[in-house]
């Protein structure tokens, strides 16, 4: 198998040197900067200094490059824009002391972070292209977006830049990009990881943060490293899965989940179609987007940006989160609660776990996400009509485990597995059992430094 877990081991062995890693990721990324997948990159001699340090670590990865996502926890001497020049602007990098504790994790367990990867202007689409570059493209059709906002951690990791990628989900973020590019990405549950030392209530709890790699092994190794939960939810032995698929998903997106399901019946599941929760899905992601709107303006005014410096939709967007009243916030926390219940019970009554797609069809164009206007209803629209359902697992605090489910028209298909709080392991022990099952996906690069 080709991925980080296997390039740590040739690392640990001495069959990979820091020196030419480091210049086969340089080279790797010069070569297919068309992907757009990286905002700034560590020179050749820091990144092999990183390395070196990594692997110096131990651990599963000894000294494998990751890249950081331009949003979410920060990595020591990488200065995160979210996606805008004002914000890099302002924001200074972070140091060892003010990095992020996911990502002081990642480096115990060997990660080396050397670069950040393209985000959307505050994260707010399911695409990767910020007004200022670069455009994120899908390396299987570079006419097709990687999906967002962990666009340009996806492209990077399909792409071979990097073999896996820190990325982060507030409505989709991690699955959506994961199945656009073939790949592997657990949404870990609410509080399941680590977080801090910079508060910011993970967008009043909907967001989380993990990676996305070419393998499930990477991804539960990743989760290990952060997971700071000791209790949890464990699943039947055979459990029920409930098989969810909206009439507005694709022919290729079902039949993808069926094939999924038909794998997990094999391995001793009870499958049950049930009804999608379309309507409730829809309405999770329309309080999801009032949420997003009131973290922009909070954190725009606190910085004193200007609107001049941001696109027509994010200044209407702020415009929307300003004009909200304290009660009307309020508001939204009880809403929150009744809607997280609701999914609940939408999603676990007759079954263990859930089965879906995750993206109603095919990646869209790149441009689908224009910023260049102020109709923001009509943004979250397209965001939703993408990903129907996706917003569900955010609100409820529930790990989604994106899994790649072969190919459609060149193109990857994924689906997700969505459990009760605090199911991550079990989520990823009932995914290994099929895992090897899988159809391959044919990946467009190899992985940088990866030995023959």
């Amino acid at each position: 198998m080709t991925d980080a877990t296997a390039l740590g081991l040739a690392i640990k062995a001495g069959g990979v040197d820091p020196s030419a890693l480091a210049g086969a990721v340089r080279d790797a990324m010069r070569d297919r900067a068309g992907l757009g997948a990286v905002v700034t990159l560590f020179d050749e001699g820091t990144i092999r200094e990183a390395i070196t340090e990594a692997r110096a670590k131990g651990g599963p990865f000894a000294g494998v490059p990751m890249l950081a996502k331009d949003l979410g926890a920060p990595a020591a001497g990488l200065r995160q824009g979210v996606g805008s020049e004002a914000l890099r602007s302002r924001l200074p990098p972070a140091d060892r002391q003010s990095e992020g504790h996911l990502m002081r994790r990642f480096r115990a367990g060997g990660l080396a972070p050397v670069g950040l990867s393209t985000v959307p202007e505050f994260g707010f689409a399911l695409s990767a292209e910020p007004p200022g570059g670069p455009v994120a493209r899908n390396p299987f059709d570079t006419g097709k977006t990687p999906g967002g906002s962990s666009g340009g951690a996806a492209a990077a990791v399909a792409g071979g830049i990097v073999a896996i990628a820190h990325a982060t989900d507030a409505a989709g973020s991690i699955r959506v990009p994961a199945s656009a590019c073939g790949l592997w990405g657990l949404k870990p549950s609410r509080g399941a990881e680590a977080s801090g030392p910079v508060f910011a209530n993970n967008l009043m709890g909907i967001a989380s943060e993990g990676v996305l790699a070419r393998s499930l092994r990477d991804v539960a190794t990743a989760f290990e490293l952060t997971r700071v939960t000791p209790a949890e939810a464990t699943l039947p032995a055979a459990p029920r899965v409930g098989l969810a698929v909206l009439d507005r998903c694709g022919a290729p997106e079902a039949e993808a989940a069926r094939r999924v399901a038909d794998l997990l019946r094999a391995a001793g599941c009870e499958i049950v179609e049930i009804e999608a929760p379309d309507a409730l899905g829809r309405e999770v992601h329309a309080l999801i987007g009032q949420i997003l709107s009131v973290a922009l303006a909070t954190g725009l005014d606190a910085l004193g940006v200007p609107d001049a410096e941001i696109s027509p939709l994010a200044a209407a967007n702020r415009a929307r989160g300003r004009g909200l009243s304290g009660t009307e916030v309020f508001a939204m926390t009880n809403l929150a609660a009744e809607l997280s219940d609701a999914t609940r019970r939408a999603l676990f009554t007759g079954c263990d776990v859930v089965l879906a797609p995750i993206l109603s069809g095919p990646p869209p164009t790149v441009g689908h996400f224009p910023t260049d206007h102020t109709d923001i209803d009509a943004h979250l629209a397209k965001m939703e009509a993408m990903a129907p359902g996706a917003a569900l697992a955010n609100l409820a605090g529930l790990p989604a485990l994106a899994i790649p489910a072969g190919m459609a028209d060149g193109l990857p298909r994924g689906v997700q597995l969505v459990g009760p709080a605090h199911s991550d392991r079990a989520l990823l022990s009932l995914a290994a059992r099929i895992a090897a099952d899988l159809p391959p996906i044919p990946y467009p690069f190899a992985i940088a430094g990866m030995p023959a």
